[in-house]
């Protein structure tokens, strides 16, 4: 299937690892330019030489904590003196967090907020006129299953990913009219390295093993008794972001393998 994303620019936060650069590499596979910015610089400098030596595409990759307004407005300024536009935003850059809320702190609820939340909505005022000025584009947002379905050690991350779902639901009414068509993706346990380092973590200096972890997790919360793969999380995007997808508008995709416990 053609997905006619070849030249497209797609612009992808928090992609240095996980979710968001298997996203880089699934998109250039495609022949997409990749624009993308994450907070370390040695990484995203190895991602970029790493996708240029395997794609003839385009390739922006610059540091940029998007918690801070100014290196957001420094980035796309620099986006836009590199590239003619923007097709796809993919607001991909998210983290977990561990805290109950009568110990949690103001400091993390400003954070995570202007993390998760904060982060779409200034992306969108500099990117959405750009997209305008070339016809139209897509806005996916990377939400996670916590926003419906709440893990108990997170109650930070599981407000503001719900607040991310809300957005972009707003989003979508907004700017289906100037043809920017915006969704969302609920994920629900995926293997990632930050997974991984967890479950190394939890296993270090006893019987078990991060494997053996992971495994039991996925057996106790989800029918299909394994973890998503990066690239089955990814596919999801290269959908939505495609001309196939082209009613798909203000919608919450849940991809959880049966974890969700609920009808949505």
């Amino acid at each position: 299937m053609d997905l006619n994303l070849k030249n497209k620019n797609v612009l992808i936060t928090g992609a240095t690892k996980g979710i968001g650069l298997e996203l880089a590499h699934k998109f250039a596979q495609e022949g997409a330019n990749i624009i993308f910015c994450a907070r370390d610089y040695k990484l995203i400098q190895n991602n970029v030489s790493d996708i240029k030596k395997k794609y003839k595409i385009n390739i922006l990759g610059k540091e940029c904590d998007i918690t801070n307004y100014s290196q957001i407005l420094n980035f796309i300024n620099d986006v836009k003196n590199t590239f003619n536009g923007i097709d796809v935003l993919i607001n991909n850059a998210g983290s977990g967090s561990n805290e109950t809320i009568m110990e949690s702190n103001d400091e993390d609820w400003q954070y995570y907020w202007d993390l998760h939340v904060m982060s779409v909505v200034r992306l969108c005022r500099l990117i959405v006129p750009l997209m305008k000025n070339n016809g139209g584009g897509v806005i996916l947002n990377n939400a996670s299953i916590c926003a419906s379905q709440p893990l108990w050690y997170e109650p930070i991350y599981n407000v503001t990913k719900s607040a991310l779902v809300m957005l972009s639901k707003n989003l979508s009414n907004e700017l289906i009219k100037f043809n920017i068509r915006v969704n969302c993706i609920n994920a629900g346990l995926t293997l990632t390295p930050d997974w991984i380092n967890t479950a190394k973590e939890l296993t270090n200096n006893t019987d078990s093993n991060w494997e053996e972890y992971i495994n039991n997790i996925a057996k106790e919360n989800t029918p299909i008794e394994r973890f998503a793969s990066t690239e089955e999380i990814a596919n999801i995007f290269l959908f939505l972001s495609s001309d196939c997808a082209s009613y798909c508008v203000g919608s919450t995709y849940y991809v959880e393998g049966g974890m969700l416990k609920v009808i949505k």
